[in-house]
């Protein structure tokens, strides 16, 4: 008889394991990843801890994620195998270059993101920054996307936002492209 339900046990494990492993609800699967970011009970922190949950899971649950990527679309020879940066690198490092003068306020090459600080170059009075985005590994328009905010300095002192132009955030996207492309032909 003990040997009857120990048997049973083991089958009801192993059946709450696979549910488990194929749960979808929230706390599944940020239990499942380990994703303690943004744990608190406000909705951001709700959003950000699932946010990262399933990025987490879609890469294999590391930072190095299943296999890595090949970054260059090579052969296996010459392959180039990134570091769990699932972006272009020739679009992450354009961006770099392109937007050097400019000081860096944060930047994630794992999440494929630029942020600056605020910039002024001779008006004291207006100010800009950049919010740069890079999604896929190929290099292509489709993978990047570049928002500018800009701020005029009012006369009770006071920063107020301009309209979003965007014909100028086409033209830091196609600056980037450029050198992009430009650093992918020098190194072949």
């Amino acid at each position: 008889m003990f040997f009857i339900f120990s048997c049973a046990g083991n089958r009801e494990k192993k059946d709450n394991s696979e549910l488990y492993s194929k749960s979808q609800t929230r706390g599944a699967i940020i239990e499942r990843t380990g994703a303690t970011i943004g744990g608190d009970d406000t909705a951001k922190g709700r959003r950000l801890q699932m946010e990262y949950a399933e990025n987490k899971m879609a890469s294999g649950g590391g930072l190095f994620g299943k296999k890595g990527v090949d970054l260059l679309n090579q052969d296996k020879q010459t392959a180039s195998i990134g570091v769990g940066m699932p972006i272009n690198p020739y679009l992450w490092k354009a961006s770099l270059e392109t937007i050097s003068f400019m000081p860096l306020s944060s930047a994630d090459p794992f999440a494929g993101l630029i942020i600056t600080d605020w910039y002024s170059q001779n008006n004291t009075n207006e100010r800009c920054k950049l919010n740069i985005f890079i999604r896929g590994v190929e290099l292509k328009t489709s993978n990047l996307k570049v928002n500018s905010f800009c701020q005029t300095l009012s006369d009770t002192n006071n920063w107020i936002g301009d309209e979003t132009d965007i014909d100028i955030n086409a033209q830091i996207e196609n600056a980037i492209l450029n050198k992009a492309k430009k650093l992918k032909l020098s190194t072949n």
